[in-house]
């Protein structure tokens, strides 16, 4: 463990999370660019994040102790390989829904990995503010690649897929340079079924604890509201603005990028592991202004909401992730703890997106469907809060 906040490896890991992060992000813009110029029909594109958070589920079982088992910088260095082949892939003309999924493999064994990696790289008393610096690395990253991904695409899907490829392999250059750490849990042997009980054994226990819970059921809200978000806005643009260019929803994006880096930066300084209940009522806001915004028609004034929206929830999700991982290493270790979280994640990301796509699929109005969607999130997070509350 090294007690300073930027050791080597610690640069080594920031660095290869942007990279990898960046090239997620634009490779989602753009395979709805290929699909759109197949003239699928509204509903698929939201399919992409569905193929995409399925591989989360299935695997999840599986990817903590994968992670745990192994050096983590090494678990990394694989998983960026993997998403590098599936983005090659859809270079060569495979179907963007199957690519995509190939993708969301490597990223599934990739996450436990990147977070499990922070506790063995700094202290405990350090952890909020490595996770601000992660979250801050993945932000730009989102902001980055939805400008870069929606602006390439628009032009060149060909450039756009290239420009992927490139950020993978130097992310994998990245991971090759991250010192050898020690495997926190040894594995013997792969036996699925028990490596799905141990994964049960793991999500009851993480359950039990009321910080893990707390932790659990509040990042989920979240990662399912951000990616059910971005889905929306690629609706939203032409009908409330009248901005037919993909380029338009994905500097949106980058807008909830920016805000979600300025709210991690405020939480490292503001907010402890002791004092993580002050993140409740960012939490709650999210949903109030995700309704306020489907009624915008402005464009200065939506760019604005979804920076505070961003804001909000770059505030309310660093601190619950580090008390995830502060938990876990306690009990059943790092890997175990984030691979139980993006089950729980994607989980919510799967009912949300599908809740959308269903929305999208009866017909109705992307406004509606906005209004609807950020009520449902106001009130996931307001029953929380209040759970937290009755419980503390």
């Amino acid at each position: 463990m090294n007690s300073k906040l930027l050791p080597r490896g610690m640069i080594a890991v920031l660095i290869a999370q942007f990279l990898s992060a960046l090239a997620d992000n634009a490779l989602l813009f753009a395979a709805i660019a290929i699909l759109r110029s197949h003239a699928t029909p509204s509903w698929q594109i939201p399919l992409l994040q569905e193929f995409f958070v399925a591989t989360f589920i299935v695997l999840a079982p599986f990817v903590g102790p994968f992670a745990d088992a192994y050096p983590k910088g090494r678990v990394m260095l694989i998983t960026n390989t993997i998403k590098l082949l599936g983005a090659l892939a859809m270079l060569f003309g495979l179907h963007p829904l199957l690519a995509y999924g190939v993708v969301g493999v490597g990223a599934a064994a990739y996450s436990p990995a990147k977070y499990g990696i922070l506790g063995e790289l700094v202290d405990a008393d350090k952890l909020v503010k490595a996770n601000g610096m992660m979250e801050g690395s993945t932000i730009v990253a989102i902001l980055l690649g939805a400008v870069v991904g929606g602006s390439l695409a628009s032009s060149s899907v060909t450039n756009a897929l290239i420009a992927v490829c490139i950020c993978y392999l130097l992310a994998a250059i990245a991971n090759s340079r991250i010192p050898r750490l020690s495997a926190a849990h040894t594995m013997q042997g792969f036996a699925p079924a028990l490596l799905v009980r141990d994964f049960f054994r793991a999500l009851v226990t993480l359950l039990l604890d009321l910080d893990s819970r707390f932790s659990l059921l509040g990042t989920s809200v979240f990662w399912g509201a951000g990616s059910t978000l971005r889905l929306l806005l690629v609706a939203w643009v032409p009908i409330a603005l009248g901005i037919y260019d993909l380029s338009m929803p994905a500097n949106m994006s980058g807008a909830v990028a920016i805000g979600i880096a300025v709210g991690a930066i405020a939480a490292a300084r503001f907010v402890s592991l002791s004092k993580v209940n002050r993140a409740l009522p960012a939490g709650m806001l999210i949903g109030l202004l995700i309704i306020a915004f489907a009624h915008l028609s402005h464009l200065y004034t939506a760019i604005a909401m979804l920076v505070l929206i961003g804001a909000c929830g770059g505030f309310y999700v660093v601190p619950l992730n580090a008390l995830l991982q502060e938990r876990g290493q306690q009990s059943v270790g790092t890997g175990h703890a984030v691979a139980v979280q993006n089950f729980f994640e994607n989980c919510a990301m799967l009912l949300l997106v599908g809740l959308y796509t269903l929305m999208d699929k009866a017909g109705i109005a992307v406004v509606q469907s906005a209004t609807i969607f950020g009520s449902v999130v106001l009130a996931a997070i307001s029953a929380l809060a209040i759970s937290r509350l009755n419980e503390k």
